[in-house]
């Protein structure tokens, strides 16, 4: 597994959620822009689908059945956690 890709997958991960959650917090406020509701769907669909490359790439990015089982496996464990790795 390469550590860089990884790493560059998760901050875009990241970057896609922060950026959901202020659009989620924007809508909150301003139930009716439609220019916001547009922007919080793309980001939305750009989120999921990271995280499924990422997953793939990867294997599960989240646990408590967020990510199937992929191959019949359970990756989760086997995974070097995140302070473990060198970036």
């Amino acid at each position: 597994m390469d550590n860089r890709r990884m790493a560059q997958m998760l901050l875009q991960i990241q970057q896609l959620e922060f950026t959901a959650l202020e659009l989620n917090l924007f809508l909150d406020t301003h139930p009716d822009d439609q220019q916001a509701l547009a922007m919080f769907n793309k980001v939305h669909q750009d989120l999921m689908q990271c995280i499924r490359n990422y997953e793939q790439f990867c294997g599960p990015l989240l646990n408590f059945g967020f990510s199937p089982a992929l191959q019949n496996t359970w990756k989760w464990a086997e995974l070097p956690w995140p302070w473990e790795l060198k970036y």
